[in-house]
């Protein structure tokens, strides 16, 4: 998210990882392109009213150096031509200040759903079923009880169910660059998601890679 108001930055970053998303924060246009150029985002949240340079111009030079990234321009303009330069210069959407935060959440997670980020469909991986709009989980008809970020977590192994996933890869899409690479957060909430669908079945889920990351499949 691209933000220069710290009250607006502050209260946005709260809510979407509340509703379990990892987030940076970008006070200005250079610290946007330098993010941009450094991790593969899901979504982009971009304020127009820049201090250092203008939204649109900082958009354009997004685009410019391959982003592929969608963004949802956050801004106070809602005159039609400002939608209309957004969209040419590379906006995927808008939305226009004050804004309605179950709205904002909504529409990040539709610009996740068209690139495969964020999907509304029921997710399965033997007897285990996550809902990603209901934020429900079961394995074995069985409702388990989550954390918002033992959730994500657990989301973040379902979608690449079969796919040997590094500490770096969770760090990045679960957590955020404020994540410290000494620690051992990971390690303790795979303990933590083990106990819940795991312990209690015969069949385990989550496996180790030592060295590399974690698998999540119905077999070693």
């Amino acid at each position: 998210m691209v933000e220069d108001e710290s009250r607006v930055r502050s209260f946005v970053r709260r809510g979407l990882v509340e509703a379990g998303m990892a987030v940076d924060l970008a006070e200005d246009g250079e610290q946007a392109l330098a993010l941009a150029r450094s991790v593969s985002y899901d979504a982009i949240v971009l304020d127009l009213g820049l201090p250092d340079r203008d939204g649109l111009e900082v958009l354009r030079e997004i685009r410019a150096r391959g982003c592929p990234a969608p963004v949802l321009v956050l801004t106070a303009r809602d005159a039609v031509e400002d939608r209309v330069r957004g969209l040419d210069g590379g906006a995927d959407d808008f939305l226009v200040k004050p804004f309605n935060f179950d709205e904002l959440v909504a529409r990040v997670r539709a610009l996740g759903r068209r690139t495969g980020a964020d999907t509304g469909a029921v997710l399965e991986v033997a007897d285990l079923r996550l809902d990603p709009r209901s934020r429900r989980v079961d394995r074995g008809g069985q409702e388990l009880t989550l954390t918002a970020k033992e959730f994500a977590l657990l989301e973040y192994l379902v979608r690449h169910a079969g796919e040997v996933v590094t500490r770096t890869m969770i760090a990045e899409h679960v957590w955020n660059l404020d994540f410290d690479s000494f620690s051992n957060v990971i390690d303790v909430y795979i303990r933590y998601l083990r106990r819940k669908i795991d312990d209690p079945f015969e069949t385990k889920l989550i496996h180790t890679r030592r060295g590399i990351g974690y698998v999540l499949q119905p077999r070693p």
